[in-house]
């Protein structure tokens, strides 16, 4: 490669300022990026305390006299954010009356489901982030982590191997899944320019179709063959729970940070971690610099598969220990949400997927003074502010500093 090439390579790895303007320092950029989504964040609960507001029934009967004696509809309002957003933080983080019992898992019971709620979606984030790095947009998450999770549990109830040898042997099978649907996405991009977008999908439903089929074969299936659901994973092959088997979280949290910071490690100082960068931001480029589009195509199709077949075993051989038909919990969409909250860097993606974590963790408890759907409402208004920081400046009056984050990911989008 010749020092041209390795010029024009490295300046198509990265973005290139407006004429005019000078990048601000990195730190100073990065603090700017906190401050924003910070104020998204808050934002975001703000206007969910509204809505939380509106849909109180005494709430609503209390305005129906609000001239007459307002003083009733703020207080039934206050009560009611309040009664719902206390819900939502003792079911994620810590809950007062749990703990008065002086159990540990009282004290850790709710910060348990939100870290095992959190460790799939973070290596799903991260499944979609490393492919948005490349110019790709995975969206075979689901199909990816249910054939992570059919390899997986295959070999957790039809193998028999001692305990901690029977777990590595369920993790690398199940990774062999994810990688392979992955992989063939990737393979099709390469050689026959089919989109990612479109065979993704298409191997969607095909794993979803296979994995119905599975549930119905003897062997396969549970006896006495009535149900669509497998035979159960053997103890042997399940990861060891963390803090205790009265809670949930369980190795598979190790599983995901190891992840992220192998991920990170892989954008940040090696080789291919450039290449796939250099691809994403400008395929042409790289390509006259010497590198092997298509390769990096299948390469980083094989990894972001891997990564979400690690997502299928932490839920089989982790919270689960038996495959069902939803046995993919909607992880695979909801990582698109997490990388794109995370703005496709590892480090964003974990805080993402424990921010993301937390809301389904507290949700289940914030029902009871409010509809679930309302959760969902609050996670799609984050993630609109996170995606149009524009927006958050401007109702903040902050000086503008960049391109929200899906024109961010955008650039190197060359599907």
């Amino acid at each position: 490669m010749t020092q041209a090439t390795s010029e024009a390579a490295a300046a198509a790895s990265e973005p290139v300022p407006p004429a005019g303007e000078h990048e601000p320092p990195r730190r100073a950029s990065a603090w700017n990026t906190i401050l924003v989504t910070l104020l998204a964040f808050v934002t975001a609960m703000a206007i969910g305390a509204v809505l939380i507001a509106i849909s109180d029934q005494a709430t609503r009967s209390a305005a129906s006299y609000f001239f007459s004696w307002p003083w009733d509809t703020f207080t039934n309002a206050g009560h009611a954010i309040a009664n719902a957003y206390t819900a939502l933080f003792e079911g994620a983080i810590f809950n007062p009356t749990t703990a008065a019992n002086g159990t540990l898992a009282g004290y850790l019971g709710p910060i348990s489901e939100t870290l095992t709620n959190a460790t799939p979606l973070i290596l799903g984030g991260l499944s979609v982030g490393l492919a948005f790095r490349a110019g790709l947009f995975n969206i075979g998450g689901q199909g990816q982590i249910i054939m992570g999770a059919v390899f997986a549990g295959y070999v957790g109830f039809h193998w028999h191997m001692p305990a901690g040898l029977h777990v590595l042997a369920g993790i690398a099978a199940g990774m062999l899944g994810g990688a392979l649907w992955g992989g063939l996405s990737g393979w099709l991009k390469a050689h026959t320019g089919a989109h990612e977008v479109i065979t993704t999908i298409m191997l969607n439903y095909i794993a979803y179709s296979l994995l119905a089929y599975l549930l119905s074969v003897k062997g396969f299936q549970a006896p006495p063959y009535g149900q669509a659901i497998s035979n159960p994973v053997e103890p042997n092959a399940m990861l060891f729970p963390l803090f205790g088997s009265s809670m949930r979280v369980n190795a598979g949290l190790f599983i995901a940070l190891i992840a992220a910071a192998a991920v990170w490690w892989l954008l940040k100082y090696s080789t291919l971690g450039f290449r796939l960068r250099a691809v994403g931001a400008n395929q042409f480029a790289a390509r006259t610099a010497g590198m092997s589009v298509e390769r990096s195509y299948t390469t980083v199709m094989v990894l972001a598969g891997l990564l979400c077949g690690l997502a299928g075993v932490t839920q089989i051989l982790g919270v689960n220990t038996q495959i069902t038909n939803d046995i993919d919990a909607g992880i695979g969409f909801d990582a698109i949400t997490v990388a794109l909250l995370g703005r496709a860097n590892p480090v964003g993606i974990v805080f993402a997927g424990l921010l993301f974590g937390a809301l389904h963790a507290g949700g289940s408890q914030m029902q009871t003074y409010t509809p679930i759907d309302l959760v969902q409402v609050i996670q799609s208004l984050i993630v609109l502010f996170i995606a149009a920081p524009a927006v958050i400046r401007a109702i903040f009056r902050m000086k503008a500093s960049g391109a929200g984050v899906g024109a961010e990911l955008a650039k190197g989008w060359n599907g």
